[in-house]
């Protein structure tokens, strides 16, 4: 039974994840915190689930970081310099972890999850913001649609440690912030951002899942039992978003979040 939860889990969270740039693990903490002790046997901390979700973010980021380079949708020029204060970044949030009892987090991750919802549904209203950035990029897709979007240091690095820092702290990768944030204030293509986002989460969560690793909040068997259909689904993911619509995949994704969220904030609320 706990193998088909750990298979299930891992491919729709990686899939999802990698689909719109997610990383996954938004998915897999609230399944382990409240699905664990049903399919695997035992309660499971929410440190344990932060640690463990960030480390499968590194197979999940991998493989879909892979397929996207094959594609050429990955600006490492831009993502290198948003690591600069990510990778730092996830390491402090990552060690935050330990001082949040429980409920707190309960309460913060719906919340986090509710505006990760409304993010998602404003990317498709809101303009991008019509700002000529320092430093200007181009990027001509396979059907030879030029687009220019651009970024200035300073900016990125502030996102960047912000993202990193929630990433860590939540064990979520970041991607449901950086990819807004890029297509949103940057201008960028949603598939760059998609792509570029992927690479930085792999960067990020392997700095992360150190950190949690020491404070041993990893559980390995369990990040064994996740990260096969998780490289699967980052896979999947990448290919699937190369190829198709994700409108209906992202008001699946969207209505997730708003009742796990609801969940979340409910019980941190009364239970706390």
């Amino acid at each position: 039974m706990s193998i088909l939860f750990y298979t299930a889990v891992g491919l729709i969270a990686a899939t999802f994840g990698s689909l719109v740039g997610l990383g996954g693990g938004i998915i897999i903490v609230p399944a382990l915190v409240y699905l664990g002790p049903m399919f695997v046997g035992q309660t499971i901390s929410v440190s344990t689930a932060v640690g463990t979700s960030l480390a499968v973010l590194i197979f999940t980021a991998l493989s879909s970081t892979l397929t996207f380079v094959k594609q050429k949708r990955v600006d490492f020029k831009s993502g290198w310099l948003l690591f600069i204060t990510c990778g730092p970044g996830a390491m402090l949030g990552s060690y935050t972890t330990q001082f949040v009892n429980a409920k707190s987090f309960q309460l913060s991750f719906g919340l986090f999850m509710l505006l990760m919802a409304i993010l998602l549904v404003l990317r498709d209203y809101l303009k991008p913001l019509n700002v000529k950035w320092h430093i200007q990029r181009s990027y001509t897709d396979s059907s030879g649609n030029t687009y220019h979007y651009g970024y200035s240091i300073l900016p990125a690095l502030i996102i960047g440690l912000l993202v990193g820092f929630i990433s860590g702290l939540f064990g979520i990768g970041g991607g449901s912030l950086f990819v807004p944030a890029m297509v949103l204030l940057f201008r960028y293509p949603p598939h760059v951002a998609t792509a570029t986002s992927m690479f930085v989460i792999l960067l990020s969560s392997l700095m992360g899942s150190f950190t949690h690793f020491t404070l041993g909040e990893v559980n390995l068997w369990m990040v064994l039992g996740l990260a096969p259909s998780a490289i699967v689904g980052g896979w999947l993911g990448a290919k699937i978003a190369s190829r198709l619509s994700s409108k209906k995949l992202l008001w699946v994704l969207r209505i997730t979040f708003v009742i796990v969220s609801f969940k979340m904030i409910w019980e941190g609320l009364v239970l706390s």
